[in-house]
């Protein structure tokens, strides 16, 4: 008796990455992955090609990552993003969210995990660690609840100095030196903001203050 079977449809991804080397390698990763075709394509040809399901942009020395996913959902608002990290840090993987990506993989992931990224959010759910995705879901619904940017009292010129250390990924240390302050007077001003935009830890301030510009993004 003959046993049919069902393939998987084919999902085209389009790896925005100028160094050809890179390619390669991800070319390799996903050889064994029969449903899956890897192209390399620059971001004005992903803008304009409507065959594309999935885009891997990498994180890559002096590029402003966050701007980049943003103004690549200005004209594709429906196409799936996945970026690829070298850093594991949780701030910097739910900026990558807040700012229009599907996804985020860590650079040395297994090749199993990055299949599984790209099939998870070619159906339109989002893959980041739990931890990472409850912080976005929280900065969701504060955001659904109206809590804006110095909704409980305006954030001072000293406040928005230390908030803009504190997007970079700067430590209390870091932060107080140049101001002159000491670590528990920048932990004060951090509790202090974060009870007025009505946020509950320092990464989901960090974005809130990207995603209202109360600061500017960090380059990556």
């Amino acid at each position: 008796m003959k046993i049919s079977t069902t393939m998987k449809p084919m999902l085209r991804i389009a790896f925005a990455e100028s160094d050809p080397l890179r390619l390669v390698g991800f070319r390799a990763l996903l050889e064994s992955e029969s449903d899956l075709e890897l192209i390399s394509a620059s971001l004005p040809e992903i803008a304009i090609q409507s065959n594309i399901d999935v885009v891997l942009i990498g994180d890559r020395p002096g590029q402003n990552l966050f701007d980049i996913v943003s103004n690549l959902k200005v004209v594709r608002p429906s196409l799936p993003i996945i970026v690829i990290g070298r850093s594991k840090d949780d701030k910097i993987m739910l900026n990558a969210i807040v700012s229009g990506a599907k996804g985020y993989v860590f650079d040395g992931a297994p090749p199993s995990e990055f299949a599984q990224a790209i099939r998870t959010v070619s159906q339109g759910s989002i893959w980041v660690p739990r931890r990472v995705l409850s912080m976005f879901i929280e900065l969701a619904i504060a955001h659904q609840n109206g809590m804006l940017p110095g909704a409980n009292g305006a954030i001072t010129d000293r406040e928005k100095q230390v908030l803009k250390m504190l997007v970079a990924g700067l430590t209390n240390k870091e932060i107080g030196e140049p101001l002159g302050i000491v670590e528990r007077t920048v932990k004060a001003h951090i509790a202090k903001m974060m009870r007025k935009v009505g946020v509950h830890n320092r990464i989901a301030l960090s974005v809130h203050a990207i995603t209202y510009s109360l600061v500017s993004s960090p380059a990556q």
